[in-house]
């Protein structure tokens, strides 16, 4: 028997206070261990969308199921151990007075004992790097440390599903690797991920499922190689697919759709380049 779906958004309409109406009938199931992707440009409907799935948005029109629950009915204290929401901006998730306190509170807030906390923080500080940073103000960290501290938070709560808003802001390269690492073990762990990015490169790489958005609608929804296989429809809504795909693609492959650097290697040595010898005009 097919378990429940975690998200199940069903005709959702949403108007916010000024008049301005953000989504637009919106039906959506979200299912236990996928990986989605919500992409589009500033103003689609992406985050406001993504807010609705641990109540901190509502409904104006039709029904948001989190675990089968209507989200008009709970709490976000609630349905946030249920589904943690990092934040774009970490610094709207950030007051104690310590890194290491800033990990606790959840846990502390839900009742754990606490030898509990203490092992869960301990361990969380090591994932992240956080450990000799553990009696610094959060807001003496830098911005990419910051980041990493509202991941802390949110998996200090272990919830089913998680929500990244543009996991890697702040972050240098190797940052950004780590934090998309961490959510990919998440992933295989059997946690359900969204992420809300515009780096297509990102989403090519680690999402199994890409939503588009565009003027509070879905425009596009499948798999990336389904998704970035739609070049003219991507460019209509001013997206791009992966250079590498864009590449592959103007070099004639039309049967798969080429998402990382090392597939596009893999199929330039086994398929488009001649055999080495082999020069053009010569006879093998």
């Amino acid at each position: 028997m097919a378990r429940e779906n975690i998200i199940l958004c069903e005709n959702l309409d949403f108007i916010y206070p000024n008049g301005v109406q953000a989504l637009h009938n919106i039906t959506l199931a979200i299912e236990p261990g996928e990986y989605v992707a919500f992409v589009g440009q500033n103003g689609s409907g992406k985050t406001t969308l993504v807010k609705h799935f641990n109540g901190l948005l509502k409904p104006t029109h039709g029904t948001v199921r989190v675990f089968g629950e209507d989200t008009q009915e709970k709490k976000v204290s609630y349905l946030s151990r249920k589904v943690g929401y990092v934040f774009q901006n970490p610094d709207d998730m950030l007051f104690c007075n310590s890194v290491e306190e800033e990990i606790a509170y959840g846990p502390r807030m839900i009742g754990l004992g606490l030898e509990e906390i203490g092992a869960k923080v301990e361990r969380i500080l090591r994932e992240l790097e956080l450990d000799n940073q553990r009696e610094i103000h959060p807001f003496a960290l830098s911005l990419g440390d910051r980041q990493r501290l509202a991941v802390a938070c949110v998996l200090s709560l272990d919830p089913e599903m998680f929500v990244f808003d543009e996991p890697t802001t702040g972050q240098d390269y190797f940052g950004g690797k780590s934090i998309m690492m961490l959510i990919d073990q998440l992933h295989a762990k059997g946690k359900t991920i969204v992420i809300i990015t515009h780096d297509m490169p990102l989403v090519a790489e680690h999402a199994r499922r890409v939503v588009v958005m565009n003027r509070g609608q879905i425009a596009l929804d499948g798999s990336p190689e389904q998704v970035f296989r739609q070049t003219a429809q991507l460019r209509q809504l001013s997206l791009r697919a992966p250079q590498v795909t864009l590449l592959a693609q103007n070099l004639g492959l039309k049967d798969r759709t080429i998402l990382e650097a090392a597939s596009m290697i893999r199929w330039l040595a086994e398929d488009y380049l001649p055999a080495p010898g082999v020069m053009q005009g010569e006879q093998a």
